[in-house]
């Protein structure tokens, strides 16, 4: 480890500008081994914040050493991944006793990559779902993501390409029982 405290809090409409810095510079410098710039480019239209999650609390905010890291949340609504300017989006309730709730819009800022961020909001993530009910979990990795979410126990059980951004961006959608 490197020795920096990982502190966590809710996060607030005031930590928008933040978040969306943060969220461009990982969707910029975490995809570049694995996207073209024009697939990047569509990652920007397709991904993002949905600020719903906020709303509800259920996104979470990690801090080193009093710098913000990375972000993510988990939700109880339909909607699988995408941000506020994604179509499709549905903000109906899911039901803990046949759905699994969702892990949204997960961040870690290039900084701070490897360094307990992301394991941390996924298990700050599992324990509010398990304590709602939830007897699962998914969510749709990219595939930067793709060895944090294994390395937590999700599986992969579907491969989907996204195109709605303009270039196809390829995504893999992944399931936990918790």
């Amino acid at each position: 480890m490197t020795g920096q405290t990982l502190t966590h809090r809710l996060a607030r409409r005031d930590d928008l500008e933040q978040l969306k810095a943060l969220m461009d510079a990982a969707i910029s410098e975490l995809q570049k081994p694995f996207l073209d710039e024009n697939q990047i480019a569509s990652s920007r239209a397709i991904m993002g914040l949905d600020t719903q999650l906020i709303d509800d609390g259920t996104y979470f905010i990690v801090e080193a050493d009093g710098q913000l890291a990375g972000c993510g949340g988990w939700s109880r609504r339909a909607t699988l991944y995408g941000g506020d300017q994604t179509p499709g989006r549905s903000a109906a309730l899911l039901d803990p006793a046949k759905d699994a709730a969702r892990i949204r819009a997960m961040y870690t800022h290039p900084d701070h990559v490897r360094k307990g961020v992301g394991w941390l909001i996924i298990s700050l993530c599992e324990d509010a779902a398990r304590s709602e009910g939830f007897k699962s979990m998914e969510l749709v990795a990219t595939l930067s993501g793709e060895p944090l979410y294994r390395a937590c126990g999700f599986v992969p059980y579907e491969n989907l390409v996204d195109d709605r951004g303009g270039a196809g961006v390829p995504l893999l959608r992944m399931r936990k029982t918790l």
